[in-house]
């Protein structure tokens, strides 16, 4: 059968019935890739997968909660949805809305997105409102707002998106066979973890895994408030999507953290992005930023031993290194080689860079 989505897929898991119109645009089913190059430079036994929910159909996982936060915001009667983003969620919410037919606005902070998501928001019709804040401010300025206009929050408060985005543990374990030992995840407004650990757990409960794996969520050292134990106000990182410092599901990561046995961590932008350059480079896996920082947690924590020898991780690679072009060229230290159209010209530049 052809495959239209993941509500359909899993229907009889989420909050729709029979009766309900599906705003969908084929979300979920994304890759679930085994490295093969990059766990023989950590010199220990581990299995590392990565899912790249960077495939999905705007470029990243918000996908899989907006089906679910559109569909039944159009159940409801909504004629317009809002959100505050980094990029990701606007991008999201704005295909979306266009595919349900309703309006979108979009909430963002002034300088701090990748022109990779604006172009997305912008194209889909999104009316975009840039602040003069952050992330933080918007999430704010939404939740307000909301309770003077007729829209409905699409942002990770709404309980529909974690409904949505816990599919994707259901499709870990499928292809696995079983839970993996450890899931790492980036970490920003924690909705995500939160949303993963539903899915384990329900799968669990149910006796489709015998078990679940530790959560291990990864921040960026500038916007790192579940290390810290505190908010932070002025976060400040490379990794635009995981700029966050009031993430609004602080009490349900916490409950993953602690039910799961996990932990959190940070990492600075330059392991960030060294993470990101050697999963293109040694697996010809294009993630942007943010996405990176659950791999360069894992590969540091099993260096260290912290995630034993004979594990087998799950890094969720959250969205697609197009998102962040900029980014992505300004690590790239080799030039472009310049020549005349000439056979011999090309041969001696094949030649000179074996």
């Amino acid at each position: 059968m052809r495959y239209t989505g993941l509500i359909e897929n899993y229907k009889d898991r989420l909050p729709v019935d029979d009766s309900t119109r599906l705003i969908s645009l084929g979300e979920g089913n994304t890759p679930l890739i085994r490295l093969e190059n990059i766990p023989a430079t950590l010199g220990k036994d581990v299995d590392i997968y990565v899912k790249y929910e960077g495939l999905n159909p705007t470029g990243s996982f918000k996908d899989r909660g907006m089906t679910m936060a559109v569909t039944k915001a159009v159940e409801s009667g909504s004629k317009a949805i809002i959100c505050a983003s980094t990029g990701n969620t606007s991008a999201s919410a704005a295909a979306y809305a266009a595919r349900a037919g309703i309006k979108a606005f979009v909430l963002i902070p002034e300088g701090k997105i990748a022109l990779g998501k604006l172009a997305q928001a912008m194209i889909h019709g999104a009316v975009i409102i840039q602040i003069k804040g952050n992330f933080d401010d918007g999430m704010r300025l939404v939740k307000e707002v909301a309770d003077h206009a007729p829209v409905s929050i699409v942002n990770s408060i709404n309980p529909f998106r974690l409904q949505g985005q816990k599919t994707a543990s259901f499709e870990i374990i499928e292809e696995l066979g079983g839970a993996p030992d450890y899931h790492c995840l980036p970490v920003g407004n924690a909705g995500n973890i939160s949303a993963h650990w539903m899915g384990y757990k329900e799968y669990f409960d149910d006796g489709t895994a015998n078990t679940k794996p530790i959560m291990v969520g990864y921040q960026a050292a500038g916007a790192a408030p579940f290390v810290k134990g505190k908010m932070v106000d002025e976060p400040e990182t490379i990794a635009t999507a995981i700029r966050i410092g009031h993430p609004q599901s602080w009490d349900l990561a916490h409950t993953v953290e602690q039910e799961s046995n996990g932990w959190f961590d940070s990492l600075t932008d330059e392991e960030i992005l060294a993470a990101q350059k050697l999963l293109t480079e040694q697996e010809g896996v294009f993630c942007e930023p943010a996405s990176a920082t659950s791999l360069a947690g894992a590969m540091r924590d099993i260096k260290s031993g912290k995630i034993p020898e004979g594990s087998k991780i799950v890094c969720t690679l959250t969205g697609h290194g197009l998102k962040d072009p900029d980014t992505a060229i300004a690590q790239c230290s080799d030039e472009m080689i310049n020549i005349n159209p000439v056979m011999d010209e090309v041969r001696d530049a094949i030649l000179n860079n074996m």
